[in-house]
């Protein structure tokens, strides 16, 4: 396969940047450092700013204050055509009345670039999304996922420093989405690109990211790796918005161990010293326990209130013995099977003292 993109690439810097529609701050002096060839994915419910974050970085929104460096270079103010940067938009922006060779050439055309290097751009452009021999082909004749991949040559094919990816799966079914995050990611090795992708998909941006960047009413809550943003989130939001969380209020009694509902629970990890603090339940991290003995830690006993069942696992939903509920899953094989219980029965659960997340209040 060709590498479209040399591997001089540059990072990005974002500085203060801040936009303000009169009193409403949709960006609040945001900080983020992308690395060269980075794969970064913004992550954030509608509302949240990560979309007016990408058009800062397009140039299609002017910040209200703050700064934007490609590599060393200043493009606060730059229009979106010199900065050099490849965009593939929600609805993938493809010419109807062009076929797939001229939609993915349109770039070179727009850029003035020489006509007698298109041919072999054009070729390096479609192998590498593996549609070589679609030139000719127009876009009401492609599937989506042919759509997509036109929609990422052309973002390609004038060697940009940097990709931003405005949720391009979203309108994708569930299947070729989860066939496209595995697709993208491999082709990011390949280029080793600089990538900034937007998303409100959690498991996306988990599936696809070097590192996410959860952001909450126009602000960034945490930057990091995938593996930490979900089992060392930085608070209730972030734990709540991750993954499939139960937020169950519980009082610190020590560096080690909270209190939920008389139940003392151990942690491995050290308990913030918040006024307010929550424990995060993971579902996938509880274990159903058929014998719970006195000196077996972190057990929750209750009712089964529910069961689920949904393909690969089995959701049981459980009320605990003081009021809390919560969910665990299951898979939906033979053992996992064996295990269930039906409505009004009794079952104890545990979670693994490496497994009990406390996260102090939203702050």
């Amino acid at each position: 396969m060709p590498t479209m993109i040399s591997r001089d690439t540059v990072g990005v810097s974002i500085r203060g940047a801040s936009k303000f529609y009169g009193s409403f701050r949709a960006l609040d002096v945001i900080n983020l450092d992308v690395a060269p060839g980075e794969f970064v994915s913004i992550l954030g419910p509608s509302g949240s700013g990560k979309t007016t974050l990408l058009g800062i970085l397009g140039g299609f929104v002017q910040p209200t204050a703050g700064a934007i460096f490609l590599g060393a270079r200043d493009i606060t103010f730059e229009p979106p055509h010199t900065r050099d940067i490849g965009i593939v938009f929600q609805n993938y922006a493809l010419f109807p009345h062009m076929n797939v060779a001229e939609n993915v050439t349109f770039p070179l055309r727009a850029r003035r670039m020489p006509k007698s290097e298109w041919p072999a751009r054009l070729k390096s452009a479609l192998d590498m999304v593996e549609l070589g021999g679609f030139g000719e082909r127009k876009i009401h004749e492609l599937s989506g996922g042919q759509r997509q991949r036109v929609a990422l040559a052309r973002a390609m094919i004038f060697e940009p420093r940097l990709i931003l990816m405005d949720e391009p799966l979203s309108a994708l079914d569930k299947q070729l989405r989860e066939t496209m995050q595995i697709e993208l990611k491999h082709l990011h090795r390949k280029l080793a690109a600089t990538m900034i992708y937007v998303t409100h998909d959690q498991r996306e941006a988990l599936t696809m990211s070097d590192r996410v960047a959860v952001m909450n009413k126009g602000q960034l809550v945490q930057v990091d790796t995938p593996e930490r943003l979900h089992d060392h989130p930085a608070d209730a939001f972030v734990a709540g918005f991750m993954g499939e969380a139960t937020l169950l209020p519980v009082r610190r009694i020590d560096d080690r161990s909270v209190d939920l509902d008389g139940t003392r629970l151990i942690c491995a990890r050290t308990v913030p010293g918040a006024a307010e603090l929550f424990l995060a339940v993971h579902s996938e991290k509880l274990t159903i326990v058929a014998d719970a003995g006195p000196g077996m830690p972190n057990v929750l006993s209750g009712v089964v209130t529910e069961t689920l069942y949904q393909g690969e696992s089995i959701r049981i939903f459980l009320e605990l013995d003081r009021g809390a509920r919560l969910s665990l899953r299951v898979p939906s094989n033979h053992q996992g099977r064996s295990l269930l219980k039906t409505p009004g029965e009794r079952i104890a659960v545990a979670i693994h003292p490496d497994d009990t997340i406390v996260v102090p209040n939203v702050r």
